[in-house]
């Protein structure tokens, strides 16, 4: 087994799960319920309220002449949507169990990655080694011990009726798990395990794509500035851009597709064969695994003209090219950055979200630029009352 096999309690999470029953009946709840449109939405204050105190932590910081790390801020403030929409905490400065439950994942993340000989040598298969088996039982059991205790709070909750009349995602899966009558019984492992998929793709992906997107702009302050006009003539300066706002905003939409293309967070693609078949007169036996090189795909200069060039424009209608209609989660094989098919990312729209507000949000608020010795110059911009 595998270490990602091993972490997501043998593949009982939903990103590992083989196709089947069970991934068939996760993947319609996540595009259903889970990170369907109606749980985003009521959601909504909570990315809100996070993004607010994100641009507050910013300002506070500039004011006092302070430096900040951004992509540490950014990590925070996704990993506090993600921990509220999931679990109904929020990362603080304490060692809480939210903050508990980020640095584990993070931990188990970092070994999943990790190249384990014992499973690439057949004869050492029964060897640890690397050490890797006993980190990877510290890590799962703390994991494990942790949304335990998690789950068993909201289990408590819910039968005193102390909710909010708001679920979380927690919420909705104990729902799943206590009905006997569901289309297909969810164990405790399978809730843990969707949980820990939340967290390792839903909070460092959003803030690496966001980073990258600064840093970008900071390298092409002629887009920024463009990008601030039409925030500023379309949302005004009286008010903080919000997610209903991004779709009047056509040039934002196009610097994050022009990101999501040069930078996408997910660089390669894992598929596998279920079936033995043919293709163009090769036999593809089944397991069999292609990699597909999303970030080369989307600088391949047969599709893209100056394919190193960030150039927004590309996408943008008025411009009259070609890739105006170009969406991230359509079938439009040359621009892939949340994959296709099947096993496309399931939190694709959640994603965009909290990457377009956040940073539409820097933009606006902020005066970014490169100064001496490459630093990161700042100023606050206004009031956010």
């Amino acid at each position: 087994m595998s270490n990602a096999d091993y972490l997501s309690y043998g593949t009982a999470d939903f990103a590992l799960a083989p196709y089947g029953p069970h991934w068939k009946f996760m993947k319609k709840l996540c595009m259903t319920e889970l990170l369907g449109g109606q749980t985003l939405e009521h959601h909504l204050p909570v990315r809100c309220d996070e993004l607010k105190r994100f641009l507050h932590l910013l300002y506070k910081k500039a004011k006092a002449n302070e430096a900040v790390d951004v992509g540490a801020e950014l990590i925070t403030l996704t990993n506090n949507m993600i921990s509220r929409m999931a679990l109904r905490k929020r990362f603080s400065e304490n060692e809480d169990d939210a903050d508990k439950v980020r640095k584990i994942v993070k931990e188990m993340c970092g070994l999943a990655g990790k190249g384990n000989v014992s499973e690439m040598i057949w004869f050492c298969k029964n060897l640890d080694l690397q050490g890797f088996g006993k980190r990877l039982k510290d890590v799962r059991d703390r994991y494990d011990t942790m949304m335990e205790k998690i789950m068993k709070e909201h289990e408590e909750a819910r039968r005193k009726e102390m909710g909010d009349g708001i679920k979380d995602v927690l919420d909705i899966l104990l729902d799943i798990y206590e009905d006997e009558n569901s289309e297909i019984r969810m164990t405790r492992e399978n809730i843990k395990a969707f949980i820990m998929n939340m967290f390792g793709a839903g909070t460092n992906t959003s803030a690496v794509t966001t980073e990258w997107g600064l840093s970008e702009l900071i390298n092409h302050p002629k887009v920024m500035d463009k990008a601030r006009q039409e925030i500023d003539m379309v949302i005004g300066k009286n008010k903080i851009v919000e997610e209903s706002d991004i779709v009047k905003l056509p040039y934002m939409q196009a610097i994050v597709k022009e990101i999501l293309r040069l930078h996408p967070t997910g660089p390669l693609i894992t598929r596998e064969c279920t079936e033995d078949c043919n293709i163009a007169g090769y036999d593809i036996p089944a397991k069999t695994r292609v990699y597909v090189n999303v970030w080369a795909i989307g600088r391949d200069s047969n599709h893209w003209e100056n394919p190193l060039e960030f150039s927004p424009e590309r996408f943008l209608i008025e411009e009259g090219s070609g890739n105006s209609q170009l969406d991230v989660r359509e079938q439009h094989f040359h621009f892939i950055p949340f994959g296709s098919g099947r096993r496309s990312c399931p939190g694709a729209t959640l994603a965009l979200k909290v990457v377009h507000t956040t940073l539409a949000a820097m933009i606006q608020c902020f005066e970014w630029k490169l100064g001496m010795e490459e630093m990161i110059l700042w100023k606050w911009k206004r009031d956010l009352g």
